[in-house]
This record gives C-alpha cells, sequence and structure tokens, in this order.
C-alpha cells in the first residue's frame, strides 16, 4: 500500500472521537495529521530505517505515560517515537507531547502543534489528556537532554519529577522508552546559547558538517514493560524521586544494552546464580556509575 493511503487508513482507525469535520475536542485536525504522519512515516520507514522493540509494552487503549530520553541535537527521538506508535500498533495510537513554550512565539507554531495533537507544556493540560484515556508522551530530561553533545548521546541527565506525580495523581502506567541513534543523527559539537536567546530558543545546535541537517542514521526504539506506581502524587519528595530513579534505570538499562548491540557486542553472560532480575539491577548500576545519573 502505498505511504499516504496507510497514513489515512491509520488516521480513520485512531480511535479518538473526531467530529464530522475531522476534529477532536483537543483541536486535532485529521488534515494536519494526514500532513505532519506522512512525513514522519517516510522517515521512520525510509530515511531513519527505525527498528522498534517492545511495542507489545504499549497499551492498546487507555490513559498511558510514555517516557523516554532525549539524545541530543533536536527532537528527533520524540517524533519517532510518535511515528512507531502510530505505525506499529494496533490499532495505531496517537501518543501526543507537551509542546516546549517557547514555540508559542513563532507565527502558526501554537496552532500546528495543536493541530498535530501536541499541547502546550502545562501540567492542566497532560492531566485533561490522561484523565481523557489518551496516551502522553514525556521527556523528563527537557532541553538539557536535547542539548546534549555527540559524546553524551546515550547518557541520562537529571530527570524532573512531575511526570510521577501526574502519574500516581491520574492512576496511568508508566512506560519506558529508550531511543539510539538520534544523536548520531544529528551530532551536536556545540550548542550557540547566546543566539538562542537572540533568536527566542533556548540554544541553537551546531553540528560539525555545518549544514544543520539530520543524517540517515539508523535508529533503534525500545519499550520496556510498564510500571505503576500507587499514591496520589502528594507524596514526599523522597517517595517521588525513589520512582524517578525506577524509571531512569529501566530506561538506562536498555540504553546499555542498545549500545552493546549497536557496537556488536554480545549481551552480558549471567553469573552463576545471577537471575534477570540481577542482571537487570547490574546493568542499571553499571549505566549510572558510567553516565553519572
Amino acid at each position: 500500500m502505498r505511504l499516504d493511503l496507510d497514513v489515512r487508513d491509520r488516521i480513520e482507525r485512531l480511535e479518538l472521537p473526531f467530529n464530522r469535520i475531522g476534529v477532536d475536542p483537543f483541536g486535532v485536525s485529521k488534515r494536519h495529521l494526514r500532513v505532519s504522519l506522512t512525513a514522519l512515516a517516510a522517515f521512520y520507514r525510509w530515511y531513519f530505517t527505525v527498528e522498534t522493540r517492545g511495542i507489545e509494552h504499549v497499551p492498546a487503549r487507555g490513559r498511558a505515560m510514555v517516557v523516554g530520553n532525549h539524545s541530543g541535537g533536536i527532537a528527533i527521538d520524540g517524533a519517532m517515537v510518535i511515528a512507531s506508535c502510530f505505525l506499529e500498533l494496533e490499532p495505531p495510537r496517537l501518543a501526543q507531547g507537551m509542546a516546549e513554550k517557547f514555540l508559542a512565539r513563532f507565527p502558526f507554531m501554537s496552532s500546528w502543534t495543536a493541530r498535530t495533537g501536541h499541547l502546550t507544556g502545562l501540567p492542566e493540560h497532560a492531566e485533561r489528556l490522561l484523565e481523557d484515556d489518551r496516551m502522553l508522551m514525556v521527556f523528563p530530561e527537557g532541553a538539557r537532554g536535547t542539548a546534549k553533545l555527540f559524546r553524551e548521546r546515550n547518557s541520562l541527565v537529571d530527570f524532573g519529577s512531575g511526570f510521577v506525580r501526574l502519574a500516581l495523581k491520574t492512576r496511568s502506567p508508566i512506560v519506558p522508552v529508550a531511543v539510539l541513534g538520534g544523536g548520531e543523527a544529528f551530532p551536536t559539537v556545540a550548542n550557540a546559547y547566546r543566539l538562542g536567546r537572540l533568536l527566542g530558543v533556548p540554544y541553537v545546535p551546531i553540528v560539525a558538517y555545518g549544514v544543520p541537517v539530520p543524517l540517515p542514521a539508523k535508529i533503534e526504539i525500545e519499550y520496556g514493560a510498564p510500571l505503576v506506581f500507587q499514591g496520589t502524587g502528594n507524596e514526599d519528595d523522597a517517595i517521588v524521586f525513589g520512582y524517578v530513579d525506577k524509571v531512569k534505570e529501566a530506561i538506562a538499562a536498555m540504553l546499555a544494552a542498545g549500545v552493546r548491540r549497536r557496537r556488536g557486542e554480545p549481551p552480558p553472560r549471567l553469573d552463576a546464580g545471577e537471575g534477570r532480575a540481577g542482571r537487570e539491577a547490574r546493568e542499571g548500576r553499571e549505566k549510572r556509575e558510567s553516565t553519572g545519573g
């Protein structure tokens, strides 16, 4: 099937309450989705040749938070996570993110992001999406994550805690996701923060080859088993950050395994008496030690 026809068919199978003119209660537009998702699908299938693992961990229906890492430069990782949920899930799902507030300063950008499913990054918007049983995409590293340099692409910086409080408050499962390859696709060697302030953005990434165009690097996406935490969202910081660490460790372990896989290294051998849980704990410790996380 032609790509544009496949995308059109999948949009029709999205389980969203579109009205007769193709707009849902949050302002998401079928017409805008056809444009954006056709472009993302082309990059996903042909340019970055994305390989997705663990898609069965993403709930087919109901509220969920997909929480992942940024790999530097620009948010290629977020775009490819959206594409993977749309193209690989049956029925297809729309992963909706929180758009950076600075985008509202640019003509038409605020309208475009809303029409394609991404609301301004305010807590009340995220809560509304989850209470409506949508799938929310979150990158807790924020702009610090996209600001990673090439040498830091597979590391993790500090996670915020707001996503865990939101998951507790809305009783939403957290699906950890690790994305590799975004840093190779956009290998940032420096960030121009002063120029960014002049342009109204956090920074301007600078690539070694001068032209800020992504390279056709292979991208890999891996979803882990959902994490469900019990609480109300009003817990003490110590409890909440303990949950944050569990999410971060799950992503770090998948990143570490992915890095070994991309290098052609075999998975680590189990020590005598070491089970899967022990191996995963060890991998998490190794990743934290290597990244300082």
